[in-house]
């Protein structure tokens, strides 16, 4: 298990989102698992060829959305806290569930105006 990250230089995403996105995916799909030392900012920005700050900028983002923490001089880890998304989505389901309820929809009036607002946002993304 190693951290692998190409960068896209003709890419449409700036070098640090790729960096972010790259550990996030290989940190919520295993490939990375939770207490991963991650190299640090300069050994990163080193073997990428990028500038320390956007290693850095990749790395705060990916704190704030808790996929990893920073642990002072002891480096880097892929969090133990788990999905940071999937947290944030629970709390979203809760909010809309006790929205729902309130309105007096039943169970199954709620799963489908769910489904309808995600099929909404989700089929015209494609």
């Amino acid at each position: 298990m190693t951290l692998n990250i190409t960068i896209d230089t003709a890419g449409a995403d700036a070098p640090y989102e790729q960096v972010r996105a790259q550990i996030s995916e290989q940190a919520r799909s295993g490939e990375l698992p939770v207490g991963y030392r991650l190299p640090t900012v300069r050994g990163l920005a080193e073997q990428l060829g990028l500038a320390a700050n956007t290693v850095a900028k990749a790395y705060r983002a990916l704190e704030g959305d808790g996929v990893i923490e920073t642990r002072g001089r002891n480096g880097t880890f892929v969090a133990a806290a788990g999905d940071a998304a999937a947290r944030q989505a629970a709390a979203a389901a809760a909010t809309y569930a006790t929205e729902v309820r309130r309105l007096g929809l039943s169970h199954a009036a709620a799963l489908e105006a769910a489904r309808e607002g995600l099929r909404a946002v989700y089929d015209g993304a494609e």
